[in-house]
């Protein structure tokens, strides 16, 4: 079995293969290919929670299952937030192949998904790049979301000017045009937005947005909202698998769940991205409509993602061999 850390994993991931495979594992999901069971979580009272989120894609050959802690306090005391580990089967015989570090490839797979919803729903003439947060997701959605469309601008927003500052600067070593900025000037100039953050009141509201925009929501704690009710009522959402994002927390996401249970949404008005990718469903259908992302994330995703790391580290030898 291999064993990969996190700098293995980051010098054998490869942006553009990731951002293929994950539009391949999310076709396989929508076409009813995939094998993708609930996701189920140990709650640890007035902690956080473990997660078991196990997944196969046919179409990558890829088997996985992902161990992920949310701990949302863990920030203030220098801690992650989220901490994951990826273990990897062969599908025909059930052997583990490898186990590797997997907060980076969460990351990573997130904002690659969200890359994805970038292609299919932002206006062609988007320019400025909202970016709300500054941990590991919103560096990753900067660098990924970049990478399919050409922003002139990207704004870094955060309620910490000078972590903004950090981001924007590193973001700028890569190339990339980003600026430190508040949460309300980011979202007041931003054609996109990527919210990534653990906020509990929403931070996205109906009249403080630009006609148009497109919206990647990927924050993900129990109580938390990123976006408020009537922005979404009126928005078209794209989700990863309605089945999952439709189902109570830890599965699925509150604030789509409860407008469905209130009446204020059709969940057939509700697209998957792998619909977009396959071309089952269109994406945005008019310059002025509001279109969501909301991602609560997907093992077939995890799958994929590691799929892409292992092929790499089978190529190069990379990673240690062990036996359990």
């Amino acid at each position: 079995m291999r064993v990969l850390d996190r700098e293995a994993v980051r010098r054998l991931l490869d942006a553009d293969e990731l951002i293929a495979a994950i539009g391949g594992a999310m076709t396989d999901l929508s076409l009813g290919r995939a094998s993708l069971p609930p996701r189920i979580a140990a709650r640890v009272e007035n902690a956080g929670l473990l997660a078991t989120m196990p997944a196969y894609s046919p179409r990558l050959g890829a088997l996985a299952a992902k161990l992920l802690t949310v701990y949302r306090d863990n920030e203030a005391a220098g801690f992650p937030v989220h901490q994951a580990s990826i273990a990897m089967f062969d599908p025909a015989t059930g052997r583990m192949l490898a186990l590797m570090e997997g907060d980076l490839l969460t990351a990573a797979r997130t904002a690659a998904c969200s890359a994805l919803s970038v292609r299919h729903l932002a206006r062609p003439d988007s320019r400025v790049l909202g970016v709300l947060g500054t941990g590991p997701q919103a560096r990753e959605h900067a660098r990924y979301v970049a990478r399919v469309h050409d922003f002139g601008e990207i704004r870094i927003g955060a309620r910490d000017p000078a972590k903004a500052t950090a981001l924007a600067a590193l973001l700028e070593r890569d190339g990339l045009p980003a600026r430190g900025a508040t949460i309300p000037e980011a979202v007041a100039a931003a054609d996109v937005v990527c919210a990534a953050t653990s906020t509990v009141a929403p931070i996205l509201r109906r009249g403080e947005v630009r006609p148009g925009i497109h919206i990647a929501s990927v924050g993900y704690i129990p109580d938390g909202r990123e976006i408020d009710a009537p922005l979404l009522r009126e928005a078209r959402i794209v989700v990863e698998h309605r089945a999952t994002s439709l189902a109570p927390f830890p599965a699925g996401s509150n604030d789509i769940a409860e407008l469905i249970a209130a009446g204020d949404l059709d969940p057939e008005r509700v697209a998957e991205i792998g619909e977009l990718v396959a071309g089952t469903r269109p994406g945005r259908e008019d310059d002025d409509q509001v279109t969501v992302f909301k991602s609560v994330g997907v093992a077939v995703q995890d799958a994929a993602a590691g799929a892409v790391v292992l092929a790499a580290a089978d190529r190069v030898g990379a990673g240690v061999e062990i036996s359990l």
